[in-house]
């Protein structure tokens, strides 16, 4: 019996549905003829070329992992298993989050009780599940802790303390608030925040973790719903690290904490119950999926080694939204980097995550800034349905490839860690933090080169762009791993031409020399602002125009930046370079790839070190930093 399907397609009884079984099947060197066509109309691809083509599109991360332009079946690794089962990759529940959705956490930094007191309580009405609160020095006080908390259901909404040196105190605060509320010890829900390794990384002082040990083992039983220690990878992200850096040390600080706890004499299974692991979540949102599947194996295989049971080997995972990565130049645009961190740690099964406000880097944050943060989570979760699948990203060969090469790169930091005596050692020893700056060193080149773009900082400035203010935010520790933003670099110059402007009623110029037509001479002269503007430098464009030397003594710039194209620098360079030099130009710089051209002193073009030649200029121009 066979019934019709549709036009090339008939299912028959023992057959199953073939999906365009009408075309033939598509060959790889039929893609590779395509991608060649391309490469070699872009120029990027020689005639004589005898590899492969599109190993001209393969990129790497910071681990070295080559990211393929196409992934196929060919590319597929290992059974990652089921939700639920060991090793986690797909996820610590069996029903993944469907159903309730990833525990919606909100970060609060606010110094005084009542103002956190109300903040707390309409993230709470707005949807969020659990609070995490700063404590301590330059933060809120331990003693106002209850009047922080008034009114919140400690048996309902989890509260997750960073209290630094101060957790002993801070937990026994909430401890003590647990009982004055009568909230019997098996429903009181929250995590303690003791991390002594996180806390030696900040400081760069050895911390001990006995008090640490002996807090989890008076949690562990009489609060079955409570953890108290926290391994926290963000002192590692971000000094720099790589994601299987910050990986490798994150679960060298759980294996760290386990060995303490069952020296103790806590069991082993107790133990890894004590444990919550914060990780970093990026705008790269596959890297992000990928470091929370891989993290899970990770901690997967440690766990089972350490005899744990296989159904108590799942890792309880906090995504934070990368501080690194939140610019205050433009900060609007960190409302679409958060979104893609919080898609991609939700899809990587993160159980709890925090959208940091758009304006966390700036100063504490407003109302509406802590607004956007928790309507991101209810855009994903209710509108975008985000956990309404298992594992989403589940059975993607790039997903699945890049989860196996990063669990492999971050197995080996943690081992490398492991042989010079643990976390505890490489921190003392100087080792992990050299590992970290030269990543760092490797990143900080690509930001200046502009190869890892900034947008709104490094890439489309707005020089016009109206301040966001806010109250400064407390300070942080500071001697040990060093904090660094990205867009730091970028920040200071720009901050450098305010307090210019500030003090001479302008900014410092460049005058863009354009040669031609405006058609022939635009494409350069907008690289040339957008690169300019970066830095804080006003560009003045003089269009198309007959007197360049008149035009630039009316602009009142010292530096002069010749566009046009590739004929007209060959034809009129020299001749220009020498008349802004006359007319009192102190350099000439020409956008474009560097060639020998007379009175040309430097050259600015995609690729090149973009902070370096803006630096330059604020010491040419004598714009103080």
């Amino acid at each position: 019996m066979t019934h019709e399907a549709g036009p090339g397609s008939v299912q028959t009884a023992d057959t199953t549905l073939a999906l365009a079984a009408e075309f033939p099947a598509a060959e790889r060197a039929q893609w590779q003829e395509l991608v060649a066509a391309v490469l070699r109309k872009s120029g990027r691809l020689p005639e004589d070329f005898a590899g492969a083509p599109e190993s001209k599109l393969v990129s790497r991360t910071y681990d070295g992992i080559e990211i393929q332009p196409l992934y196929t079946a060919e590319s597929a690794t290992g059974d990652p298993g089921f939700p639920g089962l060991p090793p986690f990759v797909r996820g610590a529940r069996p029903q993944g989050a469907v159903g309730t959705g990833w525990d919606v956490r909100a970060r609060h930094v606010l110094p005084e009780a009542k103002p956190l007191n109300t903040a707390i309580l309409a993230d709470l009405e707005g949807g969020v599940s659990s609070v995490w609160l700063r404590l301590g020095e330059g933060a809120l006080p331990v003693s106002s802790l209850a009047d922080a908390l008034n009114e919140v259901y400690l048996d309902l909404a989890a509260v997750v303390l960073d209290a630094g040196a101060e957790y002993e105190a801070a937990a026994e605060a909430l401890l003590e608030l647990f009982a004055e509320r009568e909230i019997p010890a098996s429903e009181a829900l929250g995590t303690l925040g003791a991390d002594p390794i996180g806390l030696a990384a900040r400081t760069g002082t050895a911390v001990p973790l006995a008090p640490a040990v002996a807090l989890a083992t008076r949690v562990h039983g009489a609060y079955p719903k409570v953890r108290a220690i926290v391994a926290d990878g963000l002192p590692f992200h971000e000094a720099g690290g790589s994601d299987a850096q910050e990986l490798g040390a994150t679960i060298a600080a759980g294996v760290a904490y386990l060995r303490a706890l069952t020296e103790a004499g806590l069991d082993v299974d107790a133990a890894a119950g004590q444990l919550e692991f914060r990780l970093a979540a990026t705008a790269d949102q596959f890297l992000t999926i990928a470091k929370f599947r891989a993290a899970r194996r990770l901690w997967a295989r440690v766990t089972e080694v350490s005899g744990v049971r296989a159904e108590a080997r799942g890792m309880r995972q906090h995504a934070v939204t990368s501080p690194a990565m939140l610019t205050r130049r433009d900060p609007w645009v960190n409302m679409l980097r958060t979104t893609l961190a919080c898609f991609g740690a939700g899809a990587g099964g993160a159980d709890a995550v925090t959208v940091l406000p758009f304006d966390a880097a700036i100063g504490l944050p407003d109302a509406f800034s802590a607004r956007i943060a928790r309507n991101t989570h209810a855009v994903l979760l209710e509108e975008s349905r985000l956990a309404g699948v298992i594992d989403p990203a589940g059975g993607s060969w790039y997903v699945e490839n890049l989860t196996d090469e990063l669990a492999r790169a971050a197995w080996a930091e943690f081992t490398a860690i492991e042989a010079e005596g643990g976390i505890e050692a490489s921190l003392a020893s100087g080792a992990l933090a050299a590992r970290l700056a030269e990543t760092w060193d490797k990143r900080a080149k690509r930001l200046a080169a502009r190869r890892d773009p900034l947008t709104g900082v490094s890439e489309f400035p707005d020089l016009a762009e109206k301040p966001v203010v806010r109250a400064p935010a407390p300070s942080t520790v500071e001697g040990g791993l060093p904090r660094h933003r990205y867009a730091e670099g970028y920040e200071a110059l720009r901050d450098a031409s305010d307090a210019h402007l500030a003090e001479h009623g302008a900014r410092p110029r460049v005058f863009l020399a354009t040669l031609g037509l405006v058609a022939a001479h635009t494409g350069r002269a907008t690289f040339a602002a957008n690169l300019f503007q970066a830095g804080g430098l006003e560009p003045v464009n003089p269009g198309a125009t007959d007197d360049l030397p008149g035009e630039f003594r009316a602009s009142g710039a010292k530096i002069a930046c010749l566009c046009g194209t590739d004929d007209a620098y060959a034809a009129e360079a020299a001749t220009a370079a020498a008349a802004l030099a006359e007319a009192g130009a102190e350099t000439v710089l020409l956008a474009g790839k560097p060639q020998d051209l007379p009175g040309v002193g430097g050259y600015v073009f995609t690729g090149c070190d973009a902070l370096e030649i803006l630096t330059g200029i604020h010491a040419q121009l004598g714009v103080s930093r």
